[in-house]
């Protein structure tokens, strides 16, 4: 194999694709990025057997041909070429090595087979839709927090996707939870999306996707099956094997009948709740909301360090309620939130809590309260 291209166009290339590759890997040809070079392109790819990526950069091919090499060794090595710079790429002889030119630079790179590179196979993806990318980084970005890190709970490390049908309209809604809390958004489904099986995208796949939405305004082409979804954003693929596994019947967890509304200004409630936990333990990082009297007062008492309060005005005309919440948890989901206010529905001090902007926003947030 033999190409020429621009330094700018493999970095970004090599940029996308790398970073599914794992520092540390038992089996060689997995730390290995795999470079394909047909048709006056360029094609990289890399997995690490449960996640691929793969991306295409336009090259000036002089012989087709395809090799392995280290994926975190060759993007380093283009990052720290000048920019603007010409990059020749060579695998001729019989040395099993890369031979990389750039101005008066050389490199070579030990290769491995490409026919030992494994492939993720895909089988039949049934379904088949386009989102925005904004629409798809919103269902994102408001549930990714919750996702569960406990192992354990495997069915948790990932965020749910599926269709429900919402007073005869068809809804695609993204939900997370760790137990602890629970996050749920949702957005008319778009056209193909109708019908297809609830599936769980892993923590690591739903990480990368944030990172390769770099355009809002273009389109993701979606296709998913039970087992394997894949997501297209212009030049760049990403496939990822699901989470086998079954979701947990979330709706029993969302509170129907929580009748005390508190609404609270959003920048001076997250100030307090950061302010004031400040002496909370790392452990525990518990937070008292006492409410009465369009009044709120938050505090925390911690006998190693001493006790802290702080008191906000609401609009709150129901019962006097004491609660505690886990701060950092609040502070989560506060920053999750679009408008100026949170609108918050209690029910008692040992029940689950909803956090929204308003009544029917498009994202519904559950907290579960602490012992304080």
């Amino acid at each position: 194999m033999k190409a020429t291209l621009e330094r700018t166009a493999l970095l970004k290339a090599l940029g996308h694709v790398h970073r599914i590759v794992e520092r540390r890997n038992t089996i060689p040809i997995l730390s290995n990025v795999l470079i394909d070079v047909a048709e006056r392109q360029l094609t990289l790819k890399a997995t690490d057997l449960d996640l691929e990526a793969t991306e295409s950069a336009p090259a000036d091919v002089a012989q087709d041909g395809s090799t392995t090499v280290a994926a975190h060794v060759l993007y380093d090595i283009v990052r720290k070429l000048p920019e603007g710079a010409q990059v020749s790429l060579d695998m001729t002889g019989e040395t099993g090595q890369l031979l990389l030119r750039s101005g008066r630079s050389r490199f070579h790179l030990q290769s491995l087979p490409a026919s030992d590179f494994p492939d993720l196979a895909t089988g039949e993806l049934t379904h088949r839709f386009t989102l925005g990318a904004a629409d798809l980084k919103k269902l994102i970005d408001n549930t990714q927090f919750a996702i569960s890190t406990e192992e354990t709970r495997y069915y948790l490390n990932g965020i749910f996707l599926h269709t429900v049908d919402v007073g005869g309209a068809t809804m695609l809604r993204a939900v997370a939870t760790d137990g602890h809390r629970l996050a749920r958004v949702e957005m008319p489904a778009p056209q193909g999306a109708a019908g297809m099986p609830g599936v769980i995208v892993p923590r690591k796949a739903v990480s990368e996707i944030q990172k390769l939405i770099e355009d809002v305004e273009a389109e993701v082409s979606v296709e998913l099956s039970t087992a394997k979804a894949r997501f297209r954003f212009g030049d760049t693929v990403l496939t990822t094997k699901l989470i086998d596994g079954t979701f947990p019947d979330y709706q029993r967890v969302i509170p129907a009948h929580n009748d005390k509304r508190l609404v609270v200004d959003k920048a001076p409630f997250q100030a307090a709740v950061d302010r004031v936990s400040t002496i909370s333990s790392e452990r525990g990082r518990a937070i008292k909301l006492s409410i009465a009297d369009n009044r709120m007062t938050l505090s925390v008492n911690n006998p190693d360090s001493g006790s802290a309060s702080e008191e906000l005005e609401v609009d709150y005309d129901s019962a006097p309620i004491e609660i505690g919440f886990n701060a950092r948890y609040l502070l989560d989901i506060a920053g999750q939130l679009a408008s100026d206010t949170a609108l918050i529905k209690l029910a008692d001090p040992g029940s689950p809590t909803i956090i929204q902007d308003r009544d029917g926003a498009a994202a519904l947030y559950v907290l579960m309260p602490l012992r304080v």
